[in-house]
């Protein structure tokens, strides 16, 4: 799995003169904390965390006083505007044997049946995998060039790298390609056309 290092500040919770300044000097507030680990509160820079990878799953080491802690992105909480990130959790992993995450799927090919007209919907973007740190993968790739019309994948059709075991229910559609609507013309539509027709 991908690891990226970003640098933090350390911070000390209750002080509101320096929250203002930091915010205003483009820093977020992060909190650490995890299993059998001391809390710690930290600054993030806006740059690192718009720096972050997007649409895979990725381990931060995060130094803070010399030390170098293994997290995950656990949450990030936004302003009102919803675009304005304000605090941000990051998960130590130090004593996680394993751990449950959210993996994103990759979808890759053309499914055959939206090659005959069919329209190809997506219902699920991520799978709930539980494996050890060292075992998560950063994405999982799907190859739906098979799917034929009216074809659906499910959760139980996903391979999954091995030392990973899937969460979500095997039997959920993850995606399905929709037939064509039909354009037939009903006997009482074309009742009702002829009734309509002028007499000669």
């Amino acid at each position: 799995m991908r690891r990226v290092q970003v640098k933090l500040e350390k911070r000390v919770p209750g002080r509101k003169s320096e929250t203002k300044r930091k915010r205003r000097e483009g820093f977020i507030p992060v909190e650490i904390y995890g299993k059998g680990v001391e809390n710690a509160h930290a600054w993030m820079s806006v740059k690192d965390f718009l720096n972050l990878p997007h649409g895979e799953t990725f381990l931060i080491e995060a130094e803070l006083n010399g030390e170098k802690r293994v997290c995950i992105l656990k949450d990030i909480q936004f302003g009102w505007l919803g675009d304005d990130p304000i605090h941000i959790d990051l998960y130590d992993l130090a004593n996680v044997t394993d751990i449950e995450i959210e993996v994103p799927i990759e979808f890759v090919g053309t499914p055959a049946g939206v090659e005959l007209g069919g329209t190809f919907e997506i219902l699920m973007h991520s799978l709930t995998i539980k494996a050890r740190p060292v075992d998560l993968p950063d994405k999982i790739t799907v190859d739906v060039s098979g799917l034929g019309l009216g074809e659906a994948l499910h959760v139980r059709d996903i391979p999954v790298p091995e030392g990973c075991t899937v969460i979500d229910n095997p039997e959920e559609t993850v995606a399905v390609v929709i037939e064509p609507e039909a354009e037939e013309t009903t006997e009482e539509e074309s009742a009702e056309g002829e009734e309509q027709q002028p007499a000669e």
